[in-house]
């Protein structure tokens, strides 16, 4: 519909948890969460109530506002749609998805907070996996001039610069034009590629420039990734439905389409309108919190039992988690669509932990668990890493090294992140760490004087080189206790009172989330093999990590990270 002055729009709707989220007219509202979390059907509940109020099994109520008058709607109706010629008085106006007869018009408008009726097709529109891919194929032509658009092609084919707008959206997804057939008969079709160029005395209907044209591809006849993406973008922009639902937009399009997909929809689309989304996926997520959309709501759908639990972030919450760089360039949002996330300091520790994890669930019948690893480059960012996933409702369990007990930070911010209380071990943390800051370091300041000097007295020439940087560091290491600590893990600590109190301190630890590796770091699960870091990974996952007994401790650690 051309120049629609009625609108329609969700004010609230309240979750089967009791959690009511109240919206303006230009919210873009994004339901994540694991599988079988609700999200999906939570955008067909919305778009059942609008139609008829009453109570879904997890949208329980839906308040709608609106703008215009019954007049207004009858102007834009007799602008916009097809009128049936047999009653003159009480026409039926017909147009895209819509039927309704003028008498309606009055007695719909007027009800519309009990759900809108016959209305309903006027102003919300649900778009399905399977319905985008048909909505790009060839319009029925009709006389653009005089009869009203039946199809979203039909706007592109009435309209120059919109055709361009949209051809400069196709062509940053995939790099070729989307360019509009005018006379090709019953049909209005799309092709794919290189804009034919228009020769001196020919125009777009011109012979010589449509044979060019109808040498390109036609778009329906193309793969499911380029057809999903048009049938989006027509259905978002051009259409005027107030209220968009759409499930999982980034169906078929590869991660790069859908972060393009996502930054588009937020950043270009008409501010007249609602949008609803259902996404799995972390980089259509990240395409929405790119384009700096204020109105961008953040909604987590968690399951216990029949309830589905709410958890939300608004705009300024997004802005505080999107401005910093960790979690903008990770992977660390895709926490959002499992139900635990597992956070680790080192992309190692990932990779052991899950082959290990697989290894378990590995020719049984049962299905590992629904989990992701992810690492933030160090035990320092954990807690900003903690902070944003939790926000949302994201499980969460933190994997450490032995030595994360050789500073109060980083340990007492994850400690404080995950719920816990610092007095409650504070004690405790002082014993342990006093009873190993005492123990003799396997260096003296003298030793480690010479150590440090004959790095320098062995480089080659007066450049610093990496290796004489790693034996340096080599050198201050064995100058702490906490080297050997770390490499040898729980059993540093002397016996008796001391033990105790790690004993305490790590219940406790482990009770919020924290699973200290007792055997030091990762190397310590399997001593046989050298090396460290990627290097050890790599050997470490040629063993049978299911059955060898060397990995039993590993085995045992990864279980307790899942429990």
């Amino acid at each position: 519909m051309i120049g629609m002055k009625n609108k329609v729009w969700i004010s609230k709707f309240t979750v089967n948890d009791g959690t009511t989220v109240t919206l303006d007219e230009s919210s873009i509202v994004v339901f994540v969460g694991a599988n079988n979390m609700g999200k999906s059907a939570s955008l067909k509940e919305i778009f059942q109530l609008l139609k008829s109020n009453g109570t879904g099994k997890i949208i329980t109520h839906v308040e709608i506002e609106s703008i215009g008058n019954v007049d207004d709607l009858v102007e834009s109706l007799i602008a916009a749609s097809k009128q049936s010629s047999s009653l003159q008085q009480n026409p039926t106006f017909s147009g895209i998805g819509y039927s309704v007869p003028k008498d309606n018009l009055l007695h719909f408008w007027n009800e519309y907070r009990s759900g809108l009726s016959r209305l309903h097709s006027l102003f919300v529109n649900l778009l399905s996996t399977e319905t985008r891919l048909t909505a790009a194929n060839p319009a029925p032509n009709i006389a653009i001039t005089s009869e009203p658009p039946s199809h979203p092609i039909h706007f592109l084919q009435s309209d120059d610069r919109l055709e361009e707008r949209f051809s400069n959206y196709f062509y940053q997804a995939f790099g070729k034009q989307l360019i509009l057939h005018r006379n090709a008969g019953s049909t209005v079709p799309l092709y794919v590629g290189d804009k034919p160029q228009i020769n001196e005395g020919e125009d777009r209907i011109s012979r010589g420039y449509l044979n060019k044209l109808e040498a390109l591809p036609q778009l329906h006849l193309q793969g499911d990734g380029m057809r999903s993406f048009v049938g989006v973008l027509l259905s978002a922009f051009v259409s005027e439905h107030s209220i968009q639902l759409i499930d999982e937009p980034e169906a078929f399009l590869h991660p790069p389409q859908a972060r393009l997909l996502g930054k588009m929809l937020a950043k270009d689309l008409p501010m007249d309108r609602q949008l609803f989304l259902s996404t799995h996926s972390e980089e259509f997520l990240k395409g929405l919190l790119d384009s700096g959309n204020q109105n961008v709501r953040i909604i987590r759908l968690r399951r216990e039992g029949n309830i589905n639990i709410v958890n939300q972030l608004n705009t300024q919450e997004i802005n505080e988690i999107w401005s910093d760089s960790l979690l903008r360039h990770s992977n660390i949002l895709n926490g959002l669509f499992h139900s635990k996330v597992i956070i680790c300091e080192s992309d190692s520790d990932c990779r052991f932990y899950s082959a290990v994890l697989y290894s378990l669930y590995e020719n049984t019948n049962g299905i590992s668990p629904d989990v992701l690893f992810i690492h933030c480059g160090g035990k320092h960012r954990i807690p900003v890493v903690i902070r944003a996933l939790k926000s949302l409702g994201v499980p969460i369990t933190v994997a450490v090294d032995f030595d994360i007990l050789n500073s109060e930070s980083p340990f007492k911010d994850i400690l404080l992140e995950l719920g816990g209380l610092w007095h409650t071990i504070k004690d405790d943390w002082r014993n342990v760490k006093s009873a190993i800051d005492s123990k003799k370091p396997e260096l003296l300041a003298k030793d480690l004087k010479d150590e440090i000097e004959k790095a320098f007295s062995d480089a080659p020439t007066n450049i610093v080189s990496g290796d004489t940087i790693k034996k340096i560091s080599s050198a201050l290491k064995k100058s702490s206790p906490w080297s050997n600590a770390k490499q040898v893990g729980k059993s540093f600590i002397p016996s008796g009172e001391h033990m105790k109190a790690y004993d305490r301190l790590n219940d406790y630890a482990s009770s919020l989330g924290i699973k200290i590796v007792e055997v030091g770091e990762l190397e310590g699960f399997i001593r046989t093999i050298g090396n460290h870091g990627p290097k050890w990974v790599n050997e470490a996952l040629k063993m049978d990590l299911k059955n060898d007994p060397e990995v039993k401790l590993a085995r045992d650690f990864v279980r307790s990270l899942i429990t």
